[in-house]
């Protein structure tokens, strides 16, 4: 499994907002995404700080969706985040949730 990593700073008083971005339109266009497996949100309380990690199948689906997709996201959030989002990605070596052990997924 594989996982991008995206940190956004938010424009002040935007965090309902995002969230309701995110649920409404970006979820709905990650789920249609091949090899697209899980969506993971934080923000600490009081923070303008937002971090995004997507689960996915394998690198190419990842970068699939880097190419095709990321860029209409981008355009969803466009009025609550500040400055340029950061992207990392790397593999998943360990999930207890998604049943990943050393880099291969357990049989559940």
């Amino acid at each position: 499994m594989f996982v991008r990593k995206l940190s956004v700073h938010l424009k002040p008083n935007t965090l309902a907002q995002f969230t309701g971005t995110f649920e409404k339109e970006i979820l709905p266009v990650l789920r249609k995404q091949q090899g697209f497996k899980d969506e993971i949100t934080f923000a600490a309380p009081a923070s303008s700080d937002v971090t995004a990690i997507s689960v996915w199948d394998s690198q190419k689906d990842a970068e699939t969706y880097e190419r095709n997709t990321y860029g209409d996201v981008l355009k969803m959030l466009a009025g609550v985040i500040e400055g340029a989002p950061k992207v990392e990605t790397t593999e998943v070596l360990n999930s207890t949730f998604h049943q990943i052990r050393a880099g291969k997924q357990v049989a559940a």
